[in-house]
């Protein structure tokens, strides 16, 4: 069974956040980039742990011993999400912010002066200000470039950047502003041509498609589960031997091996709960709707497979959908895309669309917007840079709609009559 408009209804059913009326009117849920509604499975297994298990971790009896395997689990399943080699090269944290300064910090004990890293023009600033700051330690930034015509990456750019002082290249996957998907295996190959570490930032990418960091060949990867419809965690690969090399700040009796010695304090364990849940929903979305991407994935069995065909479902019926959007918005008036418009170039995009509309600040059309119990975000997204390079910064930003699978094409119809009637 494919993941169709009956499918979707049918999954629909287990968000209760999807259940939800304002005024006696349903909500339509674009506001997915900024994170996505949670899964039944997700509030369940939460709930469970905090009634169940609750403790803290190494404790000699039986709901310390439960957390020790929560926290377990939770591993494997990240690791299987991320089809990680080995399920202790994932660290945990409140969010990707917080692990990618954590870590900057480490990489940044290991630089000298004069050492170069790359950022880009495209990122959200929690995957360039944690690096920017290295530059207290000596460090010289570079950034690279996109294009503002399509808002795709300028891979000239940055390769003309990378030098033998280049220690790290960090990139996202996907452009939480505009949707454009990266070719992070290619920008992993060129630094690692001259010996860089590369730290991808998946965040935006996570929900959409499936993640494999042994095909990237990346150093770091780090994602939020709440971005895929869990609690709110962050989540962070890094290949062994670099997690094991680099230093950590931590406090004396905490373990020295990582992952452990990059988690400091007590961590959410009913998030953590949450985040196997979360894992195991998507597996089960290639369970039951993604048998026809199954073959794509011989090398994998179990959880794994299921997640790579969970996720090229998802992306297939998300690809539809935004194809519908896009065009949608094209007719309308004085309404400008910033991003990839082409179809036959959808494979380079996710589904989040950023827009701008003659006549009304982007506030003034998420406000409206939210009169109808439409949901969109407006601003930058911090994605500070994104709007500077466009200009757009001073005038508000941009509209962004996010698809996810739960949207369907109705919400998609309803969203355009209201921007092509709004009046200005």
């Amino acid at each position: 069974m494919a993941l169709d408009k009956a499918a979707v209804a049918t999954l629909r059913t287990a968000f209760p956040a999807l259940q939800q009326t304002v005024n006696g009117h349903p909500i339509i849920f674009f506001d997915g980039p900024g994170g996505t509604q949670v899964h039944g499975s997700v509030i369940e297994a939460m709930g469970r742990y905090l009634t169940e298990a609750n403790s803290n971790t190494g404790g000699a009896f039986h709901h310390g011993r439960r957390t020790d395997e929560t926290v377990a689990e939770a591993r494997r399943a990240l690791a299987d999400f991320v089809n990680a080699r080995r399920s202790d090269e994932i660290v945990f944290g409140p969010n990707m912010t917080t692990l990618t300064f954590n870590l900057s910090r480490a990489i940044g004990k290991t630089l000298e002066a004069g050492d170069e890293i790359v950022v880009t023009h495209l990122d959200h600033d929690a995957n360039i200000a944690p690096w920017v700051a290295l530059r207290e330690r000596g460090a010289v930034v570079r950034y690279a470039d996109f294009d503002p015509a399509d808002c795709t990456l300028d891979l000239v750019d940055l390769r003309s950047l990378l030098t033998e002082r280049t220690k790290l290249v960090a990139v996202g996957y996907a452009s939480n502003a505009v949707g454009t998907i990266n070719d992070v295996r290619r920008i992993a190959e060129l630094a690692h041509d001259i010996g860089a570490w590369v730290y991808i930032d998946a965040v935006h990418y996570a929900p959409h498609g499936p993640i494999d960091v042994q095909a990237i060949d990346c150093d770091f990867l780090v994602c939020s589960t709440y971005k895929f419809f869990g609690p709110h965690l962050g989540a962070l690969y890094g290949r062994y031997e670099r997690l094991e090399a680099l230093p950590a700040y931590k406090v004396r009796p905490a373990d020295s091996d990582p992952p452990y010695k990059f988690e400091t304090g007590t961590q959410s364990f009913e998030a953590l709960a949450g985040a196997t849940a979360a894992v195991n929903y998507l597996a089960s979305v290639g369970q039951r709707f993604g048998g026809e991407f199954t073959e794509a994935f011989p090398g994998f069995e179990g959880r794994r497979r299921d997640l790579k065909a969970g996720l090229s479902a998802i992306r297939a019926y998300e690809h539809e959908q935004c194809q519908r959007l896009v065009a949608g918005l094209q007719e309308i008036p004085g309404l400008r895309i910033y991003g990839i418009t082409d179809p036959s170039r959808f494979d380079q995009r996710v589904p989040t669309v950023s827009f701008t509309l003659e006549g009304l600040t982007p506030h003034e059309v998420a406000r409206r917007l939210d009169e109808a119990n439409i949901f969109v975000w407006d601003g930058n997204f911090y994605a500070l840079a994104v709007t500077e390079r466009l200009c757009l910064e001073e005038h508000g930003g941009l509209v962004r709609v996010g698809l996810a699978h739960y949207n369907t094409t109705e919400e998609v119809d309803t969203l355009l009559g209201m921007l092509a009637d709004m009046p200005r």
